[in-house]
C-alpha cells in the first residue's frame, strides 16, 4: 500500500524517487579496490580505480577519498603521490566531515513549529486545520520570517507533516523554475521543452539535447541567486553539452559571478528529507 507521502506526491503527478537521467550515458566502470594508508597520525581509507589516464587523480567526496591511476603505475607510486598530497587530502576530508555535521544539524523535526530554509530564509511550519490552509498557505510571520500554514491537525504524524510540506514546496518549485527558465532561455538563445522535478540525492539538475530540463525541487532551500545559477547552468547545456571552457563562457555571459554561486551551492548544507 503506498505511503501517505507517496499518495500526496501522486496527486501532483510527480514520482519522487525516480532516478535522475544523465545528459549523456557514462561508460561502465569497474569497481575500485579498497585500500588504506597512514598520512600523518591518521589512517586514511581510499578506493583505487585503474583508468585510462596519464596521471594519478584524487577526489574527496561524501564517500571519502577516491584515487584513479593509470594501469602501469605501481602501488608504491600511488602511495607516494598520496603522501605528497597529504595536506590537501586531510583538509578536504575535514571539510566533508564538517559538511555532514551541518547537514545533520539541519535535519528537520517534522511537527508544529518545524523550521526549514526556503529561498535562503527561515520558514516555520504552522499546523492550521482548516479550509483556509488547504494545500498550504504562505504568510508573513514575526521578525520578518515567513510561515507555511498546512491544513493538518496539531497531532498530525511526522510523515503527514513532511508529505504536506514537500507537496507544497514542489508546487512552489515548479512555478519558480518555470518562471526562471522562461526568463533565461531567450537570453541564452535556447528553447526548453519540458521541466521535470527531481529528487536526486546528489545532483541538482540535468539537460537533454531535445530541450528537457530536470531540476531538483530541493533547490528551493537555496537563495534565488543560486537557483538562477543552476537554471542557467542547465540551459547552457542546450548549447554546449559538456563542461568545456566554451560552456563556462556561456554560463558567465548571463551569470558573471557563477563561480562564487557554484561554491555556495556546494558548501551550503540543506536539510536531509529522510
Amino acid at each position: 500500500m503506498p505511503s501517505f507521502a507517496q499518495r500526496a506526491l501522486d496527486l501532483l503527478g510527480v514520482t519522487s524517487a525516480a532516478p535522475e537521467p544523465a545528459p549523456e550515458p557514462a561508460p561502465a566502470r569497474a569497481p575500485g579496490s579498497l585500500r588504506q594508508l597512514r598520512l600523518g597520525d591518521r589512517v586514511i581509507p581510499y578506493t583505487l580505480q585503474r583508468a585510462r589516464r596519464r596521471s594519478i587523480g584524487f577526489t574527496v567526496g561524501p564517500d571519502g577519498l577516491a584515487v584513479r591511476a593509470p594501469s602501469w603505475v605501481r602501488l608504491a607510486q600511488v602511495d607516494a603521490a598520496l603522501h605528497d598530497k597529504a595536506g590537501w587530502i586531510i583538509a578536504k576530508l575535514a571539510e566533508q566531515q564538517e559538511r555532514r555535521r551541518r547537514q545533520e544539524a539541519a535535519r528537520i523535526a517534522w511537527g508544529p513549529g518545524a523550521r526549514l530554509p526556503y529561498l535562503g530564509a527561515p520558514l516555520t511550519l504552522v499546523l492550521a486545520h482548516g479550509r483556509e490552509a488547504r494545500g498550504g498557505l504562505l504568510l508573513p510571520g514575526m521578525h520578518d520570517a515567513q510561515e507555511l500554514h498546512l491544513a493538518l491537525p496539531q497531532d498530525a504524524a511526522p510523515e503527514q507533516v513532511r508529505a504536506a510540506a514537500q507537496a507544497w514546496l514542489m508546487r512552489a518549485a515548479r512555478q519558480r523554475f518555470t518562471e526562471r527558465l522562461d526568463h533565461f532561455a531567450p537570453l541564452l538563445q535556447v528553447r526548453w521543452t519540458r521541466l521535470r522535478l527531481s529528487s536526486a540525492a546528489t545532483r541538482w539538475g540535468s539537460a537533454r539535447t531535445g530541450g528537457a530540463i530536470s531540476l531538483n525541487w530541493r533547490l528551493m532551500h537555496h537563495r534565488p541567486a543560486i537557483i538562477d545559477y543552476v537554471v542557467v547552468h542547465e540551459l547552457s547545456h542546450l548549447r554546449v553539452m559538456d563542461h568545456s571552457p566554451r560552456f563556462w563562457s556561456v554560463v558567465q555571459s548571463v551569470v558573471p559571478d557563477y563561480a562564487a554561486l557554484r561554491r555556495s551551492l556546494r558548501d551550503e548544507a540543506v536539510p536531509q528529507w529522510d
